[in-house]
């Protein structure tokens, strides 16, 4: 189910997965404009206009998904910064504009990143992937969120867990000094919406401060890990107004250990531990 920051809507509707890849392939162009720049697009609009498509099979005023499909991947040509954040509003203004029935629009964005392996060849990268989401309407710009999904995090040891509560049901042992595997998204929204637009500064800013801390911290569980992580990013970056981070306990099971020095692991049985910390200024 989708959620808008404006509020409640009677109705909505659009086109998902949205595969775009734009590629630059003049090797004079200015870096900013990125060789490979491929997202996953999910478009939704709203508005009294189209509650008769609804109620009595009227589609005078309805714009077809395949409409929204066309008109996203054609104007990503016309696109040319770096930025998801940007390219949304820019998708999102640019279809208000030619549709007067159009109340409000939400563009989200998930990158599809490839890393250069040498002057004119790329690789899938990853597997963390950025984010961005935006509201707009006739007069304002609603809400503009950014994340990250997918980081996948192995620490070799650092990490402990003991002290909680034992009871009938407890069968895990307290753990001085564990390898920690963990997977972890963030979403943060912005103090005002013109900081949001950093050409991808923040988000880069964002992926470092997650491998410092989770290389550098040595933790009593991945409660506290998240809640240092989510303190450091609104402390070093300002347009960061508020922060959610969301934490799976994804730690292999122990199939044989050598002391402290080695060990076989293997991945964990199905069920994890979920872990969730939202931090306003």
């Amino acid at each position: 189910m989708e959620h808008f920051a404006s509020g409640w809507k009677r109705n909505y509707y659009g086109k998902g997965d949205v595969i775009v890849y734009r590629l630059n392939r003049d090797s004079t162009a200015p870096a900013v404009q990125q060789a490979v720049f491929g997202a996953n697009v999910t478009m939704l609009v709203y508005g009294d206009a189209f509650w008769p498509t609804y109620t009595t099979g009227d589609n005078t005023g309805l714009i077809a998904t395949d409409s929204m499909k066309n008109f996203i991947q054609r104007e990503t040509l016309h696109y040319e910064g770096p930025d998801l954040e940007d390219y949304c509003r820019f998708l999102g203004a640019k279809f208000i504009e030619i549709y007067p029935q159009v109340e409000g629009v939400q563009v989200s964005a998930v990158e599809i990143p490839y890393g250069e392996i040498a002057r004119g060849a790329f690789k899938p990268s990853g597997p963390d992937r950025a984010t961005a989401r935006i509201e707009l309407n006739r007069t304002e710009v609603v809400e503009i969120a950014s994340g990250i999904r997918g980081f996948k995090l192995l620490r070799l040891g650092g990490s402990s867990f003991h002290g909680f509560v034992r009871d009938q049901y407890t069968t895990l042992p307290d753990i001085a000094n564990r390898p920690l595997h963990m997977w972890l998204d963030l979403e943060w929204l912005y103090s005002e919406p013109s900081v949001a637009f950093s050409a991808g500064a923040i988000t880069a800013n964002v992926r470092a401060m997650v491998h410092e801390v989770f290389q550098c911290f040595e933790s009593g569980s991945i409660q506290q890990l998240i809640y240092q992580l989510g303190v450091k990013l609104l402390a070093e970056i300002p347009a960061i107004a508020e922060v959610h981070l969301e934490a799976n306990n994804r730690t292999w099971d122990t199939i044989l250990e050598r002391g402290g020095e080695a060990g076989v692991y293997t991945e964990a049985r199905p069920p994890y531990g979920c872990l969730g910390l939202r931090l306003r200024r």
